[in-house]
């Protein structure tokens, strides 16, 4: 599956939105899933194969050096009328390989990427909703915002590197969203747990009721507020979607490689408590 650039611009200093069009997206078929993403094949700057390609064939046929590399994103939107797919990178200066593409995207380019897949969408059922994460997750959270009908309850909590890095968030949802600072020290990881444990539930819905929790971002921040809905909050497995996009200290290629292994230790916090 691929697009081309149809169009690019800064949302913030450190995210840029990209709209894809053309190429076969007219044959995309979208997951009902907020947090859809597709999987990202980069071409290195050894390949020998065209800016179009299948990524399964490269690897069987291309050697290592040749091998494209893989970025999971969030799908911002999908418009299917007129084809057109809209996907934010997050950007850190000249690192990594998906931010410094978007930032020189320009229209007609080529994005090759395999899917879309997905398995969250807010829970029409839940009490109220607790969507917590860093840039990485607010194409998922944004998205789910929007979804979210008139009379539920959202408490979202998201780390950013400063007020020209916050957006808007459109929802017709009852919402009590907070933007949390880094401030450039060791204080920055503690701050989405210690927002979730100043959280007063029964403020949010004094009859009771459990949220379901959508709580995506960095490893060691993610598994910290996870711990906490778990072990002091109560919530289940079932009343949670969390996932570590990225690892403070850690290139992508290397959280790539330690990912599966953090992600088993991460389950077993639960039972380990």
């Amino acid at each position: 599956m691929h697009g081309r650039v149809a169009s690019t611009h800064h949302l913030t200093p450190a995210l840029v939105r990209v709209v894809l069009e053309g190429g076969d997206l007219a044959g995309l078929e979208m997951p009902d899933a907020t947090d859809a993403y597709v999987n990202v094949a980069f071409r290195t700057g050894r390949a020998t194969y065209d800016e179009v390609f299948d990524p399964q064939a490269v690897r069987d046929s291309h050697p290592a050096d040749e091998q494209p590399a893989r970025r999971r994103y969030t799908v911002r939107a999908w418009d299917p009328e007129h084809a057109r797919l809209t996907v934010d990178f997050v950007v850190h200066g000249d690192s990594g390989v998906a931010g410094p593409w978007a930032v020189g995207a320009r229209p007609g380019d080529v994005l090759v990427f395999t899917g879309p897949s997905g398995g969250y969408r807010p829970d029409p059922t839940a009490d109220w909703h607790l969507m917590v994460g860093d840039e990485s997750a607010l194409p998922a959270i944004a998205a789910s915002l929007e979804v979210l009908p008139a009379g539920a309850r959202a408490v979202v909590r998201l780390v950013c590197d400063g007020p020209d890095h916050e957006v808007d968030l459109p929802s017709d949802a009852d919402i009590d969203l907070v933007w949390l600072h880094r401030r450039g020290d060791g204080r920055d990881a503690s701050l989405l747990v210690a927002a979730v444990e100043a959280l007063d539930f029964a403020a949010v819905d004094p009859g009771g009721g459990t949220p379901f929790g959508f709580v995506h971002g960095e490893a060691d921040e993610i598994r910290g507020v996870r711990r906490h809905l778990l072990t002091e909050r109560g919530l289940s497995r079932g009343q949670l979607s969390c996932s570590p996009y990225w690892r403070r200290t850690m290139t992508d290629e290397a959280w790539r490689r330690i990912k599966r292994d953090y992600v088993a230790a991460m389950e077993e916090d639960a039972v380990a408590s």
